[in-house]
């Protein structure tokens, strides 16, 4: 067991969230015991995610999407007020690290996305580094490396691009980072990779000749929160559980 507070300062020390101006408040938004033996993961603090965390008997729901964003509406009414109804009746904790578990060198989506992919990490670079550029390990073309994405992920990608085409040189970004293509058009590499794709992207990797794979904006940000949650589980002891919704989005 670990008392919530030192739990929370350790991991606003660990990812540094002083240092971000994000669209969220990152660190504890609900409030439950305050001690934690059992944390559970997840991508969203879905009511799904809010449920499995209750039967798991977690003390601590740990996800990448909290529910309080910039320019929504403050009141607690609807889908809102159902989560945090479910997280106080239980008295789970409910904390969320948004783009602090992004750009965490080691435990954060881009991080963990390189190494579930085979990218080798370079450079971090654009805003607030979010963006990492590298290599693949083991040069692939376009169509080969989109079966790779699909059998590592789960979740068939959006491919532009000729599917005969050598990568060797990528650049990846996790979540709805698609506005940031023509930033890695500009760093020169072969693909650029994320998790969603607009109308527009489309005729940029057509007329730039930079490839570009929407990966799924869940399916590229599972594996953050789940290894901070593990790295947590061994300094303190704890006790870890992760649960996985089939959202093709």
């Amino acid at each position: 067991m670990v008392l919530r507070r030192d739990f929370l300062t350790w991991c606003n020390e660990t990812l540094q969230t002083a240092l971000f101006k994000d669209y969220a408040p990152n660190g504890l938004q609900i409030e439950g015991k305050e001690y934690i033996g059992k944390i559970a993961t997840s991508v969203t603090a879905s009511k799904a995610a809010i449920d499995f965390a209750a039967d798991q008997k977690a003390d601590l729901l740990l996800v990448h999407h909290g529910m309080f964003w910039k320019n929504e509406l403050p009141t607690i009414t609807g889908w809102k007020k159902e989560r945090i109804a479910a997280l106080l009746d239980n008295d789970i904790n409910m904390a969320a690290y948004h783009l602090p578990l992004d750009v965490h060198p080691e435990l954060g989506n881009n991080a963990q996305l390189a190494e579930k992919l085979g990218f080798t990490v370079e450079r971090r670079f654009g805003e607030q580094n979010l963006l990492n550029s590298g290599s693949l390990k083991q040069v692939k073309t376009l169509g080969a490396l989109a079966v790779h994405i699909e059998a590592v992920l789960q979740r068939k990608p959006v491919v532009i691009g000729d599917l005969s085409r050598e990568i060797r040189k990528v650049a990846w970004c996790s979540g709805g980072a698609q506005g940031f293509f023509q930033t890695a058009i500009d760093e020169g590499v072969d693909l650029y990779l994320t998790g969603e794709i607009s109308e527009a992207q489309y005729h940029l990797a057509n007329e730039m000749g930079t490839a570009f794979i929407s990966a799924g904006h869940h399916a590229t940000e599972r594996y953050g929160v789940q290894a901070l949650a593990a790295a947590a589980a061994g300094i303190f002891g704890l006790g870890v559980c992760h649960f996985d919704e089939g959202n093709p989005a």
